[in-house]
């Protein structure tokens, strides 16, 4: 609550020393300044999840105010360069970030430079939608449920296994890190700094364990190329429904998953933010949006300017703990 009240005064005196220079629009007669464009950063390269779910957002908004709004892609650098930028942008709701964990909480902790503070650099606007972890292993690891993967982890180690992950800091290496510390098993990490790279050694069986986000693994697990031991969220997985939940298996807490959201730049003007976050969060609610965040390969989880403060405020909380105990130093 206190990080939350701090982020709202550094608001207010942004309007009260007047470094707001835009003007409030009329948002009752659904009007928006026509020029420049309005725009979405997105942190990836356009066709995956992050742009399928920014241009969900972009087509939301550009319905609701009667103005267009357009998606740049700035991939790269586990999504600080799209956060600079908007971090630097006019804070008048002409360019908006489509968030991730990484930017919002796990960034500060993982890079030496970065040149934006997570919670200061933005006002929060409407969480969007989330991706669960999925924990494979391939055929030949002698384990074929959750609970025999734990036990042979306990009795093996990290001198005799190893396991993958898309690179250093991503979800899936932080959820695995998070899953060892509840567990009390070790495994060592293995870096590819490439996806592919990563599915090419996991199918051949030079690295038996990974963790990922998991639209990308589910036909290899339905076809036996691997095999789908547990997911991170909560609760099973709507794509999954047959693959049970870390949290099942006496850790009712254990929640991990990548989750997107939408953020303006500091100082934009309290009014506007909520406005946005009204507009952003009914059309999320919609049948059609959400069978679209579902075609993604994502799940809805629509929440307002104070509710995506919280979850920020919770994530930080948990994720410092699990990045401090795996002992991962900014570089």
């Amino acid at each position: 609550m206190a990080k939350m009240l701090r982020r709202r005064t550094a608001i207010a005196t942004a309007i009260a020393t007047g470094a707001l220079a835009a003007p409030m629009w009329v948002w009752a007669k659904g009007t928006y300044p026509p020029e420049p464009a309005n725009r979405i950063v997105v942190p990836f390269a356009a066709g995956g999840t992050a742009d399928c779910l920014g241009r969900l957002v972009a087509q939301i908004l550009s319905e609701s105010t009667g103005s267009a709004f357009v998606i740049e892609n700035w991939s790269g650098t586990g999504g600080n360069l799209s956060a600079e930028i908007v971090a630097k942008a006019r804070p008048d709701g002409r360019t908006l970030l489509l968030g991730t964990v990484g930017i919002a909480v796990t960034n500060q902790y993982l890079f030496k430079n970065i040149s934006y503070d997570g919670e200061l650099s933005f006002a929060p606007v409407a969480l969007i939608a989330e991706v669960t972890n999925l924990l494979v292993v391939h055929p030949r690891f002698p384990a074929s449920t959750f609970v025999e993967f734990v036990d042979y982890c306990k009795q093996h180690g990290r001198e005799e296994l190893q396991y993958g992950s898309p690179g250093r800091g991503a979800a899936g290496h932080l959820t695995m890190e998070y899953l060892q510390s509840q567990a009390g098993i070790r495994l060592r990490h293995v870096a590819y700094g490439s996806r592919s790279r990563m599915m090419k050694d996991l199918l051949a069986g030079n690295i038996m364990i990974a963790m990922d986000n998991l639209p990308t693994y589910m036909r290899h697990a339905q076809s036996g190329a691997l095999r789908a031991l547990a997911v991170s969220s909560t609760a099973r997985w709507f794509a999954a429904p047959d693959v049970p939940s870390i949290a099942e298996h006496g850790y009712p807490d254990f929640d991990s998953s990548l989750w997107w959201y939408i953020a303006a730049p500091a100082g934009t003007r309290l009014e506007l933010v909520h406005a946005l976050s009204d507009k952003i969060t009914q059309g999320l609610k919609s049948e059609a949006a959400i069978r679209r965040i579902r075609k993604c390969g994502a799940s809805e989880r629509p929440g307002d300017t104070e509710e995506l403060a919280r979850h920020i405020d919770a994530e930080r909380a948990k994720w410092k703990k699990v990045i401090e105990e795996a002992h991962l130093k900014p570089q």
